[in-house]
């Protein structure tokens, strides 16, 4: 059932892999551009955080919007607002204008994702929804991993990787607008309060922020960390196509392991695993196949977290919120991201660019710590409260509409 599903919803998937090669090449190609023209490193922090607070935007206007003029002309729109703001950015290369641009391509790729689940959700059922939730995840993170490999196909500096990205927007918007899937109808849902949530599971909050903090670090900052060492662009393509590698690989055995033992010893072990890792990185200062290795394990532990902690906060919901908390998981990540790059800015100017691995091994051990020291202090949740994991990429509002609904009885999850 699952396959017919896949191939009925072929263009959208074409679609949603072109958007990912944009989204993976676009993010660290600025990074870089950003450096050859000499931006202030404050600067370079506010861009990469300006596509995260779009980002945020985005998922939270998107369902009024499309309430008002329907998912056709939405995606539409935005698919060209996308599309032309990276060109934008070759044609004026000035930091605040950047920044703008990003906040735009931030709000524009938000959407497209929105619509694209809802479009979706229409199409599956309650067995087959976690299934098709993993597949585009996959999609997107494939994407995304392949997009770093991009710029070694023209030089940063020139106009080609730009107007390249800004024809990958436009040419995946084709097949979704020309195909016959039926525009879906948007179910308003209401968000459960933060603080709710943390009652609920004030482990899941904790590591929604910490887990999101370290990522978004990676996805905005790894790029300039690469290049301030003074990477080539080959070098730094295979830095970050290595770190994606590892964060799209490691969710799926590590999600099957939480699944059968407490997800809290799975968190605790892959925190500490990854700061092992940082640390051996923040010794390595030349590209080699040692540090992509590295990094790969490093991606894999660290971008693997959302998953397992989104996955642990549901264990704690009754079916009937799952879908209500996921807009405030997605909040709670999205005000996290923003502060990320702009926090490894200054951290980088006290210490300098060696210190960036410790930082987010800091971080991952604050959050490996806190996940063991609740195992030992806190009974895990018997086995029939928990819901299966599912793949979900970190500062992606994927999973935002779509959820496995499992069955659960209200009166198990509410014991």
């Amino acid at each position: 059932m699952t396959f017919v599903t896949m191939i009925r919803l072929w263009p959208l998937l074409i679609g949603l892999a072109l958007i990912g090669l944009a989204v993976g090449v676009q993010g660290s190609l600025l990074g870089i551009r950003a450096e050859i023209e000499g931006f202030e490193d404050y600067l370079i922090g506010l861009l990469m955080s300006c596509y995260f607070a779009g980002f945020l935007a985005g998922s939270l206007l998107t369902p009024k919007m499309i309430h008002r003029v329907g998912h056709i002309r939405i995606f539409a729109a935005l698919s060209a607002v996308a599309s032309v703001t990276i060109l934008i950015h070759s044609i004026y290369v000035n930091p605040w204008g950047w920044a703008f641009m990003r906040l735009l391509t931030g709000f524009a790729f938000s959407t497209i994702y929105v619509v694209a689940e809802s479009w979706l959700n229409q199409a599956s059922s309650n067995e087959t929804r976690g299934q098709i939730l993993a597949i585009y995840t996959a999609i997107l993170l494939s994407g995304i991993c392949a997009g770093q490999f991009m710029l070694n196909i023209a030089d940063p500096a020139g106009h080609t990787l730009f107007i390249l990205i800004s024809v990958m927007v436009s040419v995946a918007a084709v097949p979704i607008l020309l195909s016959v899937i039926a525009a879906p109808p948007l179910e308003e849902t209401e968000r459960v309060s933060i603080g709710h949530l943390w009652r609920r599971t004030p482990m899941g909050v904790t590591g929604i922020v910490l887990s999101q903090w370290v990522s978004s670090i990676m996805f905005g900052m790894g790029a300039v960390y690469a290049a301030k060492l003074g990477f080539t662009i080959s070098e730094v393509a295979n830095f970050m196509g290595a770190m994606m590698a590892g964060g799209m690989i490691f969710p799926w055995p590590l999600g099957k392991l939480s699944d059968q033992v407490d997800r809290r010893w799975v968190m605790g072990f892959s925190c500490l695993a990854a700061v092992v890792v940082a640390i051996f990185i923040s010794f390595e200062s030349q590209a080699s196949a040692t540090l992509y290795f590295l990094i790969f394990l490093f991606g894999g532990f660290s971008l693997s977290l959302y998953s397992l902690v989104v996955a642990l906060t549901n264990d704690h919901l009754r079916p009937k919120e799952i879908i209500p908390a996921s807009g405030t998981v997605i909040l709670i990540a999205g005000l996290t991201s923003i502060t990320g790059p702009i926090s490894a800015v200054f951290w980088l100017d006290i210490f300098g660019v060696q210190s960036f691995f410790i930082l987010l091994a800091a971080c991952l051990l604050l959050l490996g710590g806190i996940s063991i020291w609740r195992v030992l202090t806190i009974p895990a949740l018997p086995e029939e409260y928990k819901v299966q994991s599912v793949l979900q990429a970190a500062t992606m509002p994927v999973g935002s509409v779509l959820h496995a609904e499992e069955e659960i009885s209200e009166t198990s999850a509410a014991a």
